[in-house]
């Protein structure tokens, strides 16, 4: 595929076949994660593979019950590394760079998922506080996705788009 036919195809999958993601096919993910660009290439992030199914479970109750979560065979949770952007970027770093960073990683993750027949969805509504518990994560690190992963069980149709005039300017 070229890269516009993944972009265009992409969708956000919630309906996933109970099959498992081979582990190549998931070393192919995190090289997809890993290289994105990401503010002056200071990698500030970190990414979590959940295929618990406790686990997923837990992360599905505090994504405010999105139970599709739970079914998917891999979760990947994206973290923002407030640590390590902060020493060299301060708060801007903190509030804008790293989330940044971790929203290419995962673009870049989708993108790959796609054209290798796979499906995603990015989940941004959940409760922060319980997701960080769940992982059990240092205080450093804030969950920004959660991006369930599988063999997508049925495609949607694509959304409408908004007309070009409405968010494209050109100066």
């Amino acid at each position: 595929m070229d890269i516009l036919s993944v972009i265009k195809g992409r969708r956000s999958v919630r309906d996933f076949l109970k099959k498992e993601i081979p582990e190549e096919l998931i070393n192919e993910l995190v090289e997809a994660l890993i290289w994105a660009p990401s503010a002056g290439n200071l990698q500030a992030r970190r990414f979590i593979f959940v295929k618990d199914q406790k686990t997923k479970k837990e992360l599905a109750r505090a994504a405010l019950g999105q139970s599709f979560i739970a079914e998917a065979p891999l979760v990947v949770v994206g973290c923002a590394d407030l640590e390590r952007i902060a020493s060299r970027y301060g708060s801007r770093g903190m509030n804008l760079y790293v989330i940044q960073d971790v929203s290419a990683s995962i673009m870049q993750l989708m993108l790959l998922a796609h054209e290798r027949g796979l499906g995603t969805v990015w989940v941004g509504a959940f409760d922060e506080r319980a997701v960080s518990e769940i992982l059990r994560l240092p205080p450093h690190l804030r969950p920004v996705a959660i991006v369930p992963v599988g063999y997508p069980s049925r495609i949607p149709s694509p959304p409408p788009r908004r007309p070009v005039k409405e968010i494209i300017e050109f100066l």
